[in-house]
This record gives structure tokens, sequence and C-alpha cells, in this order.
């Protein structure tokens, strides 16, 4: 078979994977009819937890897909569930007395975390310049402006630069710093940085100010200078404000998605000279994870720390992270190594991962291939961006 006539091949399985497996299950799944919105959590037999929060990621999340999506397709369906985000995050999420949105909302969309989570307004940046993106609206824009000055007013660091992991409601220091009961109580983060960065990039698609540029820049070389270790290619994940790591654990799925959302934002800034510095990183980092953090089924392992497998289970975002990152770096080296990585990735994918019951993706599988004891198919993290953004991406690279 031609390259030609594989790529086309694989591009109707994206396709038809992104309209029929995914973006159905969230139009069929997700609408909250009772409290507005969309529901807090579903488990994968599609029993809905009637009273679960609503978090920021989730909905700003469903908030950029559903605008892509129409961005592409121009469906009136999608664009109907864009909308329905958009307003329910400026009617619950945002705090119209001291500014952001808040971290997470009850069922009836009523405050519940206050604080002032930097990823979470990261990925408010990231959805609202979608959203102009795919609608034009001014407003919108208008918002994701804002909010990057609200981050560079409170959350950079201009000590020692970079950005601190969360602050209280009227944005004062706070100790409840971490993302989830999974990460560090650190001042600063990998994952953090990365999506700024990513939102960044987002936003200077539709607002390429020098502001703007200066800040995208910075978090470029923080990210390739105190985040990439240089020596292994792996991203270290916890930080103190002074750069000093705090873990030894490997997060493969960040190290993979991380090489090509640094290429992405190089490219988007337009800066030759940084581009091809981070494209020497993202090399090494794509090495890396194709060297040490492959299955044999072609999967990627969730973590490692010191050399060693410490959780072999497969979730289901970074594989969906490899199948595009190990493309990105097929497409910078013409090398098929990476080419047959993302492949395999996705054979994964298609063979363990696809709830063909249900629909939408399990949120993890073990080693032998059967989900795992995770039942959440949509949650305040299993959300339809880590997948849907695969599909918009390697349709757009094939």
């Amino acid at each position: 078979m031609s390259n030609q006539n594989a790529n086309l091949q694989w591009k109707e399985q994206f396709e038809l994977e992104l309209k029929e497996g995914i973006l159905d299950f969230w139009l069929k799944h997700s609408i909250d009819d009772i409290n507005g919105g969309f529901v807090g959590e579903v488990r994968r037999d599609l029993t809905v937890i009637e009273y679960a929060p609503k978090s920021l990621v989730l909905n700003t999340r469903i908030l950029w897909t559903f605008s892509v999506a129409y961005r592409l397709y121009q469906k009136s369906e999608y664009l109907t569930m864009a909308q329905r985000a958009y307003h329910y995050l400026n009617d619950h999420f945002i705090d119209c007395a001291n500014g952001g949105l808040y971290w997470m909302l009850n069922a009836r969309g009523e405050p519940l975390e206050t604080k002032k989570q930097i990823y979470g307004q990261a990925f408010a940046i990231y959805a609202f310049s979608e959203y102009y993106r795919a609608v034009q609206d001014e407003t919108a824009l208008a918002q994701a402006i804002e909010l990057f000055q609200l981050l560079e007013q409170h959350g950079y660091d201009i000590n020692y630069k970079g950005y601190i992991e969360a602050l209280s409601i009227d944005w004062e220091d706070t100790d409840d710093l971490s993302l989830s009961d999974k990460d560090l109580n650190e001042k600063k983060s990998m994952n953090t940085h990365l999506h700024i960065m990513e939102a960044y990039t987002n936003l200077y698609r539709v607002w390429p100010s020098e502001p703007l540029s200066a800040k995208l820049r910075e978090l470029i070389e923080i990210t390739i200078e105190n985040i990439v270790d240089s020596e292994s290619g792996h991203f270290f994940l916890f930080f103190d404000e002074q750069w000093n790591s705090q873990s030894a654990h490997v997060s493969y799925g960040h190290d993979i998605e991380g090489s090509w959302l640094l290429v992405e934002a190089a490219e988007v800034l337009g800066d030759v000279i940084l581009l091809e510095r981070v494209k020497h990183t993202a090399l090494q980092m794509a090495e890396a994870v194709l060297l040490r953090g492959i299955d044999v089924d072609g999967a990627l392992f969730n973590e490692a720390e010191h050399g060693q497998i410490i959780d072999d289970h497969k979730d289901w975002w970074p594989q969906a992270e490899a199948v595009v990152g190990f493309y990105n770096a097929y497409q910078l080296t013409n090398d098929d190594r990476f080419l047959n990585a993302a492949k395999s990735a996705w054979d994964f994918i298609d063979k363990y991962l696809i709830d063909r019951q249900y629909g939408e993706w399990y949120w993890s599988v073990t080693r032998d291939g059967t989900p795992s004891d995770n039942l959440q198919k949509i949650s305040a993290w299993k959300c339809p961006y880590h997948n849907s953004r695969m599909c918009f991406e390697m349709l757009l690279r094939l």
C-alpha cells in the first residue's frame, strides 16, 4: 500500500472515531438537563452520578473540544455544545468579584472549591481563545486576554520566573496548591507550565501581542532549561520556587505530549532560532519515551521512577498523546521508528481502549488489556480533550 493510500485509510479511521466514537458520545451522554451545563460524572456503564461536582477542567475542555469541532465541520450540534459550555462557564464558574474562575462547583452549579488554580485558568484561556477562533465572539477573546493579564499579575514569580500552582479566591497565597490527590503540594509543576504554554500558544494565534510574545518565549525557555532533564530527556514533575526538582517520577504521557506541544508553541511564536533549539529537545524527549516508556504491545506505561516501572497500567490519555507525539517526531526526522510507534499506539487504542459497547474510551486498561477498576467515563479529569485533540491533530498532519 502506498503512503498516500495508507494515510487516507488512517485519516478515515481518525475521523470516524472522532465523530461517531467521541463527539457523539458527549452529545448524547454529557448534558445535565436537571441542573444545567454538563453532568459531573458518568460511569462506564452510563450510570449518571447525580450529585457529582462539576470541575473547571471538564467544562473548559468541553468548550475547547466542541469549538474546534464546529470550526472544522460547521455542524450546528457542535456549535450548540460549545455555546452551552461557554454560557455555563460565564454563568457559574466566573468569579465576578475577584476575577478568574472557580476550581470546582457542586452539582447545582454553586462554588465548591473557590481557589484560583492556575492550571484551570490556563484551560479557560485555551477554551475562550478557541471559542473565539470558532465563532469570532469578541467577548470571549477579551475574556482570554483578561485572564492572561490576571495570571501575569498574580500568578507569575517575579524572582525566579514561572508560575505558582494556586492562589486563594482573591489571588493571595494559599497552602492548598496541588491539582489533585495524585500531585505533590509544591509551588510549581511541569503540568501547570505545560498547559499555560499551550494556552498562551492558542491565544497568540488570535492575539499576537508583544506582551504575550515575550511570555510565550519565556515559557518555552523555562521548559527547556528548567523542566526538561537535559541528561535523560524526561520532564521533572514538581519543583520548589527556585526550580529545584522535588520528585524522581517519570510520566511518559507528559513527556511525549510535551515534545509536540513545545514544537507547536515555537512554530506559532515564529522564532526560527528558538524553534531549532526546541526541535532538538523535542526529539530527545521522544527518543527517551521510545527507548524506555513503551511496552511490548506498543502502548505507553504510565510512570517510572529510578529506571523502574511503577505504574504499568495504560491510561487513555498517554496513548492518545503517543500517537501525536511520535508522529510529530516522525515529521521532524523521517525516522520510521517514530512512525511505527505512532501506529502501534493507535492500534493499541483501537484494540483495547475504545469501549465498543457503551462508547468513548475506558479510563485505563491493565497490562493484559482488561479495563481497570476506574469506572469513570466522564469526570473532573475524564474529558473529551486528549482523544479528540489526537484526532484533530492527526487529521491536520495527515
